[in-house]
């Protein structure tokens, strides 16, 4: 009785512990080729990039949208910065790596339009990472800064043009779901009152149980406003509170409108947060330190650890992303299905010193 769950919060570290060691074992089991990695990056760059598009036509449709975008944008991230980060040691072992480059590019873009016409939080993150990855690769691989002020000023533009592109389309098609400009509304709307709500009602180990939306049967910890998947919790026949259905637009306040570290005040309390704001720094900290060392050993002429380099680059500019995305601009990027990503992130990353220390 001891292991099993007795709320969200309690769930969410049983199952990253089990997350972390399975993938301790699976990094050292599974051979990390360099060429192994590029095939598995491209195969889910391909199936992610067909995927949003899947999710695009559903909502051109009118049916019910799985948001894809939020559980799988980071390990869309993953996928297209590991395959960019794989070219250089391709080249430098005289391989052409053109025709691939290309691909993937061509990729980048279908994942760009169809994910940012479906969620603009996604675009966002989505160009971060993209920027973040470059930046990251650049200096794994010693090469020019990618941070000029022409390429500063056409990103710059890009961004500006993409979403007055959303605006346009929306109003052509009167399908408002496109419009950054309601979304902005609707966060000026919501954000403020959303923003009081849990200032007024977070303390250090939880919240005001007179707040939460469960009334008397809440405990002030841990209601499930911050939780893995339902499905997941369902599966187990756990009885946690959990928000589905019509009681999503409760949950919203929360996931929705603020960024990650109100929502995880809120539902756990500060201290909890202050322990994640430490964890993703070790997380990011640990990545560079690793990346590091990969890097020494590449140019004193190893060639053993190419794959899990190009791995390793994808999973630390992914989680990143996320954590940035998740933790100060919308909550729902770290929560249900996407905290099982940022989870499964981390875990890649953390995974790497093992096996370091063993060779």
């Amino acid at each position: 009785m001891v292991l099993i769950a007795q709320n969200h919060l309690q769930l969410i570290i049983e199952f990253g512990l089990i997350i972390w060691i399975a993938m301790i074992f699976l990094l050292n089991l599974v051979p990390i080729s360099l060429s192994f990695v590029l095939l598995l990056a491209l195969v889910l760059s391909v199936g992610l990039t067909l995927l949003f598009g899947l999710d695009l036509v559903m909502l051109f449709m009118s049916f019910s949208q799985s948001e894809f975008s939020h559980p799988f944008g980071p390990i869309a991230i993953l996928a297209v910065v590991t395959a960019l980060a794989a070219f250089p040691m391709m080249e430098k072992a005289g391989v052409e790596t053109g025709k691939l480059k290309i691909f993937v590019y061509v990729l980048i873009l279908l994942i760009t339009i169809f994910g940012g016409l479906v969620h603009r939080s996604f675009l966002l993150l989505w160009l971060l990472g993209l920027l973040l990855g470059f930046f990251i690769i650049s200096k794994s691989f010693r090469q020019k800064s990618i941070f000029t002020v022409k390429r500063i000023l056409i990103f710059s533009g890009v961004v500006i043009a993409g979403f007055g592109a959303l605006e346009i389309v929306s109003r052509v098609l009167e399908m408002q779901v496109f419009s950054p400009l309601l979304r902005i509304a609707r966060l000026e709307n919501n954000s403020l009152p959303s923003l009081e709500f849990v200032l007024k009602n977070t303390t250090l180990l939880g919240h005001d149980p007179a707040s939460s939306y469960w009334g008397d049967a809440s405990t002030g910890f841990a209601d499930g406003y911050i939780s893995l998947p339902i499905s997941m919790i369902l599966l187990f026949g756990l009885p946690f509170p959990m928000f589905y259905g019509l009681l999503v637009n409760k949950k919203d306040v929360i996931d929705y409108f603020l960024p990650g570290i109100f929502g995880y005040a809120y539902d756990f309390g500060y201290v909890t947060l202050f322990f994640l704001l430490v964890w993703c720094v070790g997380i990011i900290i640990l990545g560079f330190k690793m990346l590091t060392i990969y890097r020494e050993r590449r140019e004193n002429g190893h060639k053993s650890h190419f794959g899990r380099e190009a791995l390793l680059i994808g999973s630390l500019t992914a989680f990143i992303a996320q954590t940035i995305v998740g933790l100060f601009m919308i909550n729902r990027t770290i929560n249900g299905m996407a905290l099982l990503t940022f989870i499964i992130l981390s875990a890649l990353i953390a995974s790497h010193v093992i096996m370091i220390k063993k060779e």
